[in-house]
């Protein structure tokens, strides 16, 4: 009975590879039939995902010639705020923005402000003191309060230490003056 079976399969393995090929056929219609327009409902149905994105400024500011530093943060500010604006306004696929303004006094250039804002909290309160961020070492940097003069021209300072004699006898009275001590000069460059 045993040998019978293995007959009746020979007899069955020539016809394989053309069976074999009608199902592999049929089964690649059949997925490509259903995958196809699946993948196309999906697509129409479904909303596009919204590509948001940070918009990155930097924005440099000179010094006028009767600024102080309170009048240049202003004018920062002010520049910070336009800017901040004008990406909200420009894209409406910006959700954030980040605006830095440096400033320049006499060569000098360091970052005053960043303002760091999402669109919502501009929407709701569009105050650029509120949402910046204010660099101390800035006025430092920038030379405020220093000599104008030292900052541009970069000259040493000349500083004078006089070093008093120390003389433990008292003088005598027949006795001739000291000569005066030179003095010192010490040179720091800045």
């Amino acid at each position: 009975m045993v040998g019978n079976n293995l007959f009746n399969i020979k007899a069955f393995i020539p016809l394989m590879p053309s069976m074999a090929k009608k199902i592999r056929i049929t089964n690649a219609v059949l997925l490509l039939s259903t995958a196809v327009p699946t993948w196309l409902v999906s697509e129409t149905l479904t909303p596009q995902i919204v590509q948001a994105y940070t918009n990155r400024v930097d924005l440099e500011i000179t010094r006028f010639p009767g600024d102080n530093y309170q009048s240049l943060l202003r004018r920062a500010e002010a520049v910070a705020r336009a800017a901040a604006q004008r990406s909200f306004d420009k894209d409406i696929l910006v959700t954030d923005v980040s605006v830095v303004v440096s400033a320049q006094n006499y060569g000098a250039i360091a970052p005053v402000l960043e303002l760091n804002v999402s669109r919502t909290q501009w929407r709701n309160r569009p105050d650029t003191q509120r949402w910046a961020k204010y660099f101390k070492m800035a006025r430092t940097l920038l030379f405020f309060g220093q000599n104008t003069k030292n900052a541009n021209n970069a000259t040493p300072e000349v500083t004078e230490q006089v070093t008093p004699e120390v003389n433990p006898q008292p003088p005598e009275e027949n006795a001739t003056p000291a000569q005066n001590p030179e003095s010192e000069i010490d040179v720091e460059v800045e």
